[in-house]
């Protein structure tokens, strides 16, 4: 070969090297390069909480222009008008996501999701006022399966397509020439293929024989079931939706060194600790190991020592309190309500067995022993030190402590009593049907008031259900109705 021959080659082979050492730059500088969040997230923990990232755009991320888009493309597959919103999911004003809703650069913007989606809910105290914002309060609003459907339903669709799609993001911004690329032909077709495959693990939710989880409610230990421990087929028959619990002042389960019998958490006392609660939670968002395993545990433990230091909301100053009626219903409490509810009973934070509390039991069905040894040894197998999941058969429900009680509506575990007032009554005159999902709060009953007519987007409530009975708790149902109504002033100082 002549020394020309022998320069061209090296040329050749040099610009080759080049193109693929670009072409690699630019597929990790778009596709995979991991960009922190804005400043603004970090300025205050509360923003953090609602707003931080803990992994799971890696893997269970929307990208930000499809998000955006959807809605517009498909609005008849939301429950309502308004978009998200309709989803009832905190919107705080004059930000660019819901509450729980986190944005993330890894390549190119995408959305994913934190704790807060299912743990900050709003009240207001009349109709026309301005919400308030609780961050770690149950979020009783939110359309959380409603979230799941619309995505994968939009998935289904065959307009769900780079053609379509293409078109919406082109109405509200211009991407380059590299994202044009990128999401006409890798980003839309991997996403659409990421949600069909999702269809199959939410089989149940499609379940006609289940109502909807509704608004403020989730199937907690089913998605543990078929989308950590991956159980198939992914319905079993078994539907135990539970209300969103408060996750303020955690503290209250520490429990003294030596306790032989300890509090446990979550609403069938299934797990051990206040960091096992949020590490399994988060590690569900996730669905799938963290990218960056350090950085998700320093998140999680921040969390957890967030939600322990928080404190307990306090009752609105636009509704007084009656001292006298409050100091009356003190004594109503300690006489019947305290040897389980009052903070240090024995009985408080520990599960009362189903026979004894007689509500609805689907929930206590849909998980048990085997389920939590192989959740346990999932979670070991990622690496991740935490006490986890009781390996035990559950037999009743937590007893709850009452702290901040009045913002916790509806009541009993799977959210089946819209007040504190109707769980005062006994079963049997306790409202078959409500509409949940409304936060004017209703300072009377101690609950939040049904949703107007005009603003009624779900089906009513049904007791009648699988998982929805409001059967059981009759205790204080035979107090005189002067008790009754001095003991809900009472737990209004909760």
């Amino acid at each position: 070969m002549n020394t020309c021959c022998k320069s061209y080659l090296k040329f050749g082979v040099a610009m080759l090297v080049l193109l693929i050492g670009v072409g690699g730059y630019i597929a990790w500088d778009r596709g995979f390069r991991e960009h922190p969040q804005e400043d603004w997230v970090m300025r205050d923990a509360d923003t953090r909480f609602m707003y931080s990232s803990i992994g799971g755009e890696w893997d269970a991320g929307i990208p930000y222009w499809i998000f955006y888009v959807l809605p517009r493309l498909f609005p008849e597959k939301l429950p309502g008008p308004g978009g998200y919103s309709s989803l009832g999911i905190p919107w705080q004003e004059g930000y660019e996501l819901p509450v729980g809703f986190t944005k993330m650069t890894i390549g190119f913007p995408r959305v994913g999701n934190n704790c807060a989606v299912c743990h900050t809910m709003t009240y207001r105290i009349k109709e026309d006022a301005k919400p308030v914002f609780i961050p770690l309060g149950p979020g009783h609003t939110s359309n959380v399966e409603g979230f799941f459907r619309f995505l994968i339903d939009c998935a289904k669709d065959p307009r769900f397509n780079a053609d379509n799609i293409m078109f919406q993001i082109a109405q509200v911004t211009k991407l380059d020439l590299i994202d044009t690329v990128l999401y006409r032909y890798f980003i839309i077709p991997i996403t659409k293929k990421r949600l069909l495959e999702r269809e199959h693990q939410f089989q149940w939710i499609y379940n006609k024989a289940y109502p909807d989880w509704g608004r403020g409610r989730d199937d907690a230990m089913n998605l543990t079931k078929y989308f950590m421990i991956k159980q198939e087929p992914p319905d079993d028959g078994t539907f135990g939706p539970t209300d969103f619990p408060a996750i303020w002042n955690l503290k209250k389960y520490d429990n003294p060194e030596g306790e032989k019998n300890p509090q446990r958490l979550n609403l069938a006392a299934d797990t051990w600790d206040a960091y096992s609660v949020v590490m399994d939670s988060a590690l569900g968002i996730l669905g799938a190991a963290p990218h960056n395993k350090q950085a998700f545990i320093d998140q999680v433990r921040w969390v957890t020592d967030y939600a322990k230091a928080a404190p307990i909301p306090k009752y609105p100053e636009e509704f007084p309190i009656d001292p006298a009626k409050a100091q009356a219903g003190s004594l109503v409490f300690d006489q019947h309500c305290a040897g389980c509810h009052a903070e240090g009973s024995p009985k408080v934070g520990r599960p009362l067995p189903l026979a004894e509390i007689g509500t609805n039991r689907d929930r206590l069905d849909s998980w048990n022993k085997n389920a939590a040894i192989k959740a346990n040894q999932i979670v070991k197998d990622l690496g991740i030190d935490r006490r986890g999941l009781v390996e035990e058969d559950l037999i009743g429900y937590n007893v709850p402590h009452l702290d901040g009680i009045w913002l916790r509506g509806p009541y009993l575990h799977n959210g089946s009593v819209p007040t504190l007032r109707d769980l005062l009554k006994p079963p049997a005159e306790r409202p078959k049907l409500f509409y949940r999902g409304c936060d004017v709060y209703d300072p009377v009953n101690v609950g939040f008031k049904e949703c107007p007519e005009g603003k009624r987007i779900d089906p009513p409530y049904d007791v009648s259900r699988k998982g929805n009975g409001n059967s059981g708790h009759v205790f204080g149902t035979e107090l005189p109705a002067s008790d009754i109504d001095a003991l809900i002033e009472y737990m209004k100082t909760l």
